[in-house]
């Protein structure tokens, strides 16, 4: 991991040699939250598009030498990354747009982008020979980090929300993690597992707090580029809770800026649930994030329910420093995007996932987009993760089933209606 040259405390500006902290600057409590840096120098030597083109590994680890992981290391044997990128020519119609790319993340083993991050935080807690994992989550990363231990034999232990979605606290039970349910909500499951991390020993997954689950993240802002033959995108629209996927969007930007092998840096559109939307208000009014008060993070889209966001640094930054945007839409408008995007290009999205498309129609309306603008919005989950909101999600769009007789005259009175 000699390419790895140290880590900056993102409050401070102070710098750790990469082995003298194992998660956060210790000047700042919890809220002490690093980033990883890299010689680049180092990493050209190693690592080329030219490389990449002829590497067969179409996984998350083609990509290792960017990671902060040892060149050995042994990876989860499950097939995380290289989502496919749709084109998407009849939303982009409806739009008025003229270039629009679907990736779908939704794709990974369990489901949801979060499979990236919990990749790295197996590999680095096995580099530690731990014996427990942990994370608090409002379920997806808990559903992958419970999955890729399980590809393994990793015990881990699981801090959910009792209000989770029942898929998703299914996924933990069928992998047999340790599943705590907090009567609470999922700052509170954050809270306590840094307590237990602490008092056991536990590696701890936690985004916003552990460095390297951005480093997972970044993973996809490299397909992207990739899968666009290192035209980077003019914008990327995706969903922010907790920060930790924006922010990987970026790092993972900021790389191949680094490294020559895009020219120019896409503008991060990250769109929020209006009862979940810190960042967009401390980007509107140009509040501080460290002393900001926490919202209520109530709503539909459990994925990106977060009070207080953990990696609300990174985020911010992600947008002003990109001349991105934020972006707020209601929780009807986020129902609203399940059935128009999966009618539009077949990608059917958790409410979390469709967010970032219901943020680029508001977008559109609003006049941030221009028309030729080359566009990616990226789904982080799967529609079968939430099916009580999917179901209502159709139900608005007017959508119900036909409980027939079997009988063809049955058959023949409904077609008889088609439009």
């Amino acid at each position: 991991m000699d390419h790895v040259t140290h880590l900056k405390c993102l409050v401070c500006g102070r710098e750790h040699a990469p082995n003298a902290i194992e998660y956060i600057c210790p000047d700042h409590g919890d809220e002490g939250i690093v980033d990883v840096r890299y010689d680049y120098d180092l990493i050209k030597s190693r690592i080329s598009r030219e490389s990449l083109a002829m590497d067969r590994n179409q996984s998350i680890w083609r990509y290792k030498d960017l990671l902060p992981v040892l060149s050995d290391a042994d990876v989860p044997p499950l097939a995380i990354g290289w989502t496919p990128l749709y084109g998407a020519p009849r939303l982009a119609r409806k739009l008025g747009l003229q270039n629009l790319w679907v990736k779908d993340d939704g794709r990974l083993p369990t489901a949801s982008f979060k499979d990236r991050a919990s990749a790295i935080a197996l590999v680095k807690a096995q580099e530690k020979n731990a014996e427990i994992i942990t994370t608090a989550s409002t379920g997806n990363a808990a559903a992958a980090l419970s999955g890729i231990c399980a590809s393994v034999g990793q015990e881990n232990v699981i801090f959910v929300p009792e209000s989770a979605p029942p898929a998703k606290i299914a996924q933990l039970l069928v992998y047999n993690s340790t599943v705590m349910l907090i009567k609470g909500s999922y700052d509170d499951a954050f809270e306590l597992c840094l307590e237990a991390a602490a008092e056991y020993g536990w590696y701890n997954r936690n985004t916003g707090y552990n460095p390297y689950m951005t480093e997972g993240k970044k993973t996809a802002a490299y397909e992207i580029c990739e899968q666009l033959s290192w035209q980077a995108p003019d914008m990327i629209f995706v969903s922010v809770g907790d920060g930790c996927i924006i922010g990987g969007l970026h790092k993972g930007l900021k790389d191949l800026l680094a490294l020559g092998w895009i020219d120019r840096m896409p503008r991060l559109m990250g769109v929020q649930a209006e009862g979940s939307s810190f960042l967009y208000e401390a980007w509107k009014n140009g509040e501080d994030v460290l002393s900001k008060t926490p919202v209520s993070g109530i709503t539909v889209a459990d994925s990106i329910s977060a009070g207080l966001p953990r990696d609300r640094i990174k985020a911010l930054a992600a947008v002003t420093e990109t001349a991105g945007a934020y972006v707020q839409i209601s929780d009807n408008e986020i129902l609203a995007a399940i059935p128009e995007l999966a009618r539009g290009c077949a990608v059917f999205a958790e409410p979390a996932g469709a967010a970032a498309y219901g943020g680029l129609v508001k977008a559109v309306a609003s006049g941030l987009v221009n028309p030729d603008e080359r566009i990616v919005v990226l789904n982080t989950g799967n529609g079968l993760k939430d099916i009580k909101s999917t179901m209502t999600s159709v139900k608005m769009a007017g959508s119900v089933a036909a409980h027939i007789e079997p009988s063809l005259a049955a058959v023949k009175e409904i077609v008889g209606n088609l439009p």
